[in-house]
């Protein structure tokens, strides 16, 4: 039986590009703040997009235990990862196509900074975690679950697809308004080339946060 696709983080465009990432990523929340804001009317194909609400001030880092996307249906447990040998973001086991993979060495979901989340895209046999992240809207919401009991809820300002040439992970995955708390959710895109066993892209959806509280208590039976 054949391998399973690489999706997700594991074919996250592992170029040495990544390296300039990973070695500015303390920099993420703070100085590096080069990458504009899409315009509204450059979300949708040229059309005005939906009047976005005002970023909420960032919350203190605590770590994600589950993320939420009410438009795809997902409730998904996040677990921590670190970089794989070509110095991209470890995604899940494959034998966890349902769990989310947060970049633990980077920013927190609400805190300051770009948090970064990968999921597969799909298996040998059916869809994954994140398989219809491309279809995600801008004003659509994510909710982070916190370990500490909070929930951080961010708004999606864009979702793009960046193709493996040319790629710039700044312009991917970088912050866009320095001091704001923000976050992508990532996973793979485009054709699959069955010969390099990956996709061509990757889809990444960004959202910054918007709202706060505290997670719904759990009736008692």
């Amino acid at each position: 039986m054949s391998e399973p696709r690489a999706s997700a983080g594991g074919r996250l465009l592992t170029f040495a590009a990544w390296t300039v990432l990973v070695m500015g990523l303390w920099l993420w929340g703070k100085e590096i703040t080069g990458v504009p804001p899409v315009p509204a009317a450059d979300q949708a194909g040229g059309q005005p997009g939906p009047a976005l609400p005002a970023a909420r001030p960032p919350l203190p880092g605590v770590m994600p235990a589950r993320v939420d996307v009410p438009a795809l249906g997902v409730r998904a447990p996040v677990i921590a990862r670190g970089l794989d040998a070509q110095g991209a973001i470890d995604p899940p086991p494959y034998e966890l196509p349902g769990t989310v993979g947060w970049w633990g060495a980077g920013p927190a979901p609400g805190a300051v900074g770009a948090a970064l989340m990968v999921g597969h895209v799909d298996t040998r046999s059916k869809p994954a975690v994140f398989y219809g992240l491309s279809s995600l809207k801008p004003g659509q919401k994510i909710r982070v679950e916190r370990a500490d009991a909070t929930v951080a809820e961010f708004t999606v300002e864009d979702v793009r697809v960046f193709e493996r040439a040319g790629f710039d992970p700044h312009k991917a995955y970088g912050p866009r308004v320095g001091g704001r708390a923000e976050l992508r959710l990532v996973t793979c895109g485009g054709n699959y080339d069955k010969a390099a066993g990956q996709y061509a892209a990757n889809v990444v959806v960004s959202a910054y946060l918007t709202g706060a509280g505290a997670k719904p208590a759990t009736a008692s039976v």
